[in-house]
Order: C-alpha cells, then sequence, then structure tokens
C-alpha cells in the first residue's frame, strides 16, 4: 500500500487551509507539509499496525501483519500453523473484541530477543507477545522454543533492505 497519495492529500489540505493567510502564510504551510511528511507516515503506519492487530484479535487462526517494503506497507495475511488440540481455555480469557493499549517496560536486551524472536517467526512482535501471554496466562505451555540466533525458523526468510 503506497501511502504518498494520503500524505500529498494532507499536504494539499494544510496548503488550502493556509490560502487566506496570503502568500507567506502558503509557503509557510507548504514547507510545514513537507517537514511533516515523515512524523505523518510514521502516524499512518501506526494506524495501520493498529488495525492489523485488531482485525488479528478477531479473526480465528490467521494473522495480518503489516511489513514495510522500502517506504510502502503491505497488509499480509497468515495462517497460523496448526497446533495440537488443547484443553478449553477458561471463560475469563474469552476475547471481547475491545482492545487495549499497554505500555510494557523491559529491559533492552529481552526487547531485542523479542523483536528477534517475533521475526523468526513471521509475525510482528505485537502478536508474539499476545500470543505469548495468552498462553501463560492459560497456564499452557510458552509461546514456542526460541530460534538459535541467526539460523531462524527452517523454510522462513526475511529479506529487504532499510532506508535512512
Amino acid at each position: 500500500m503506497d501511502l504518498t497519495p494520503y500524505l500529498e492529500s494532507l499536504r494539499s489540505d494544510l496548503s488550502a487551509a493556509a490560502a487566506p493567510g496570503g502568500p507567506e502564510t502558503t509557503r509557510a504551510a507548504e514547507l510545514l507539509g513537507h517537514a511533516l511528511e515523515a512524523s505523518a507516515r510514521l502516524a499512518l503506519l501506526q494506524a495501520l499496525s493498529d488495525a492489523a492487530a485488531e482485525i488479528t484479535t478477531r479473526l480465528h487462526g490467521p494473522v495480518v501483519d503489516v511489513r514495510l517494503r522500502g517506504r510502502e506497507a503491505d497488509l499480509v495475511v497468515t495462517e497460523a500453523a496448526a497446533e495440537p488440540a488443547a484443553a478449553p481455555q477458561p471463560a475469563t480469557l474469552v476475547d471481547s473484541g475491545d482492545l487495549t493499549r499497554l505500555t510494557l517496560r523491559m529491559p533492552e536486551a529481552l526487547k531485542a530477543h523479542v523483536e528477534h524472536t517475533a521475526a523468526a517467526e513471521g509475525i510482528s512482535v505485537n502478536a508474539w507477545l499476545v500470543r505469548a501471554i495468552t498462553a501463560a496466562a492459560a497456564g499452557g505451555p510458552p509461546a514456542g522454543p526460541s530460534p538459535e540466533p541467526g539460523r531462524g525458523r527452517p523454510g522462513k526468510r526475511i529479506t529487504g533492505f532499510a532506508q535512512a
């Protein structure tokens, strides 16, 4: 999904709102529009990530992730691996569909390990944490063994580049 049309629409709206202020105000609005592009792009990506997380919690099985490819965001739906039949979860853990935001503080090394493990499994950190917490709250096994550093799961490979 190319976010550029949405960003251009925001810049255009900002310029149109500044037009009654004269040419200097219009020029300032154009400069601000370009300066805010990175922040607006991050806000759009966060909205897409939140939407993907909410959709994932409402689906039973598939996982929706937002993956970046250059400056574009791709929504990717993957089927969760078939798990052996387990005892049903207690009624208190049944998802009501409501989502809430939680601030979680953890050591930097643990955060890096969680990010690495989630990437190796091909899911978002949020999806991995929700799965791990759900399994722990249900008294089930942990979210899965951690891959050896640099190895990942067999058959899974992540490639790409970063742009600053």
